[in-house]
């Protein structure tokens, strides 16, 4: 198995594997996550400040975005959508600090919220339609049914996996370029790698949330 390029860390002198170290990042991303949501909690000045206004435009933005995606049967969960997609945020873009690693360069930090999204989506489909939610598995014609079960099993259980690989595959790449050119030319190359991970980290959140509203949407439409 290829070693991550930063392998082994050290904190408060004490030396961690790169795996521990992914851990270590974790909960310093889901700290962060919670501390913006305090803040947004307790940032309802009658005057807002540039970064009330940064958060109220932020959150609109997610809203307008899930109910275009989802339509208003959707609104319930983007509190879900929102908190996966700064947790994606957060992870991708604390790699780029020196000395720190990018949770979502390690398979096992892109599997977890693959999973939420693939339990909740099917919790929300059984929630919303009851047994009739198997109808979504079955295809539009009784007699292949057998078959468009097999297919659309293996369909849904190829979303957690596209979701975790294609998150991981990107960061962990990007993380090695960087690295990679940080050693050849420690200078001026890095600074646009260091720009475009930035764009990318962003942007993978923004797929890995937009994916995880279509599914939603899926699961909250009647089966045809």
């Amino acid at each position: 198995m290829m070693e991550h390029p930063l392998n082994v860390s050290m904190l408060f002198g004490m030396e961690f594997s790169h795996t521990y170290w992914h851990v270590v990042m974790t909960f310093i991303v889901l700290l962060l996550v919670i501390l913006v949501g305090s803040f947004s909690l307790r940032a309802k000045a009658e005057v807002p400040g540039r970064g009330q206004n940064a958060v109220e435009l932020l959150v609109k933005g997610i809203y307008g975005m899930c109910d275009d995606v989802m339509g208003p049967h959707g609104r319930p969960y983007i509190p879900v959508i929102f908190g996966i997609g700064l947790y994606v945020a957060f992870s991708n873009l604390i790699g780029l600090i020196p000395g720190f690693l990018a949770p979502t360069s390690n398979l096992n930090s892109t599997v977890a919220p693959a999973i939420v999204v693939f339990l909740l989506y099917q919790y929300i489909g059984i929630k919303t339609h009851g047994a009739h939610y198997i109808h979504h598995f079955l295809g539009p014609v009784v007699w292949l049914a057998p078959l468009m079960l097999i297919i659309e099993l293996i369909g849904h259980l190829a979303r957690p996996l596209s979701l975790s690989m294609r998150l991981f595959g990107n960061i962990f790449g990007e993380e090695l370029v960087i690295v990679i050119l940080f050693i050849l030319v420690p200078f001026l190359v890095p600074l646009p790698m260091f720009m475009l991970g930035v764009f990318t980290g962003l942007l993978q959140a923004y797929v890995f949330m937009m994916l995880s509203m279509i599914y939603i949407s899926g699961a909250l439409e009647e089966a045809h």
